[in-house]
C-alpha cells in the first residue's frame, strides 16, 4: 500500500485563547500538538490513507501528548524515536483577528533536532514530505538527506514545502541558501507567493519557472485567499480560486492543504495523475485547507472526506 512518510518537527502550539493581542500580553493559551510534518500526516491519515512521521520527541509529557494525539488520529508512530538528551519543542503563538499568526519557538535544541539517522523501508508508490524548519544545522538535516537520497534510490517521489519560520534561522541568507540547496531535490515544490519572493526575489509568476531544477517537476503555487495553481515546466496549468469560509485561525491550512494534495496522489503515477487531474486536486486540497480555517487549531480541526464533499457542493 502506497504511504506518506513526512520527516520533521512535532512540537506543542500554545494557542491564545484570545485575538488581536500581542504574544506578550496573551494571559492564557490552549495547548494544540503540532508542526508542520505531524500536521500533514495526520491529514493524510484523517481523509482515509496510510501515513507515518518520522520525528523524535523528548521523554517528556509534551512527547506523550503528542504520539498519542498521533495514533488516535491513525498516524504510524513506529518511526517516532524518543530521547532525553533534549525535550520535545514548542511554539507559541498569537493570532490577528484574521486568524494570522506570529510564533515565539522553543528549541534550542529540540529533540526533533537530534534525531541521528532511520532505517525505513520505501516503495516507489510511497511519497516523503519535508519542511525547512529541521534543515537548520543538526543532526536531523543530515537525516533528511539521507532519508530524501533513499527515497530517490527507490524510486518514489519527494516533496518540499519550504513552510518558510525565520525566527528559527541565525540569518535570512542562511535559510534562503538552504532552501535554494533543497528544492532541486524535490519532484513537487509547494510554495507560497510570499516564499516565493523571498527565495527567488520575486513574486511574478515568471520566477516561478526558475524553480525547475534537479529533480523538480511540478509546483504548486497558493496565493491564500486567492486560492492555488499548479505548474510543469510549461507553464501553469491549472488554477482554483479557493473557497470562502470564516476564517477563525490559519494554523496548519498550508499543511491541510498540501496534506491533502497528497491524498490524493498515494496509489497513483504520480506525476502524470496530478498533471492530467490538476484542477481537480486544486479543487480538493483547497477546501481542505478552507475547512481547516473555520477551527482553532491544526489537526483537530482537519475535516473529513463528508466536509469536503459538501464544501465542494456548495460551490
Amino acid at each position: 500500500m502506497a504511504k506518506l512518510y513526512a520527516i520533521g518537527e512535532a512540537l506543542i502550539d500554545f494557542i491564545p485563547h484570545t485575538k488581536g493581542v500581542a504574544l506578550k500580553d496573551v494571559s492564557s493559551f490552549n495547548t494544540q500538538v503540532g508542526g508542520a510534518p505531524a500536521n500533514v500526516a495526520s491529514c493524510v491519515a484523517k481523509l482515509g490513507k496510510s501515513s507515518a512521521l518520522i520525528t523524535q520527541l523528548g521523554q517528556d509529557a509534551f512527547g506523550d501528548l503528542i504520539e498519542e494525539t498521533l495514533y488516535k488520529v491513525g498516524v504510524d508512530t513506529s518511526y517516532i524515536m524518543r530521547t532525553n538528551e533534549a525535550n520535545t519543542g514548542l511554539a507559541f503563538v498569537s493570532l490577528t483577528e484574521d486568524g494570522e499568526r506570529d510564533f515565539a519557538f522553543y528549541r534550542k535544541p529540540s529533540a526533533d533536532m537530534l534525531m541521528q539517522g532511520t532505517n525505513v523501508d520505501f516503495t516507489e508508490q510511497d511519497i516523503l514530505h519535508f519542511c525547512s524548519v529541521d534543515l537548520i544545522p543538526s543532526p536531523m538535516k543530515d537525516t533528511h538527506i539521507q532519508v530524501i537520497q533513499q527515497m530517490h534510490a527507490t524510486g518514489g517521489t519527494v516533496v518540499f514545502d519550504p513552510n518558510l519560520r525565520f525566527p528559527l534561522w541565525p540569518s535570512s541568507i542562511a535559510l534562503r541558501n538552504t532552501v535554494q540547496a533543497f528544492l532541486p531535490l524535490a519532484h513537487i515544490v509547494k510554495i507560497s507567493d510570499e516564499e516565493l519572493e523571498f527565495i527567488t526575489g520575486s513574486n511574478h509568476t515568471d520566477s516561478i519557472m526558475t524553480l525547475f531544477h534537479g529533480h523538480t517537476e511540478v509546483v504548486i503555487f497558493t496565493e491564500g485567499a486567492n486560492g492555488a495553481s499548479i505548474y510543469t515546466k510549461k507553464g501553469r496549468i491549472a488554477h482554483h480560486d479557493g473557497f470562502k469560509v470564516k476564517v477563525q485561525d490559519t494554523t496548519g491550512a498550508g499543511d491541510a492543504f498540501i496534506g491533502a494534495t497528497i491524498y490524493q496522489l498515494l496509489g497513483q503515477d504520480v506525476i502524470s495523475y496530478l498533471i492530467n487531474n490538476a484542477k481537480e486536486i486544486l479543487t480538493f486540497s483547497n477546501a481542505v485547507g478552507a475547512l481547516t480555517t473555520t477551527q482553532n487549531g491544526a489537526i483537530q480541526s482537519l475535516p473529513n472526506l463528508s466536509m469536503v464533499k459538501e464544501l465542494k457542493e456548495e460551490e
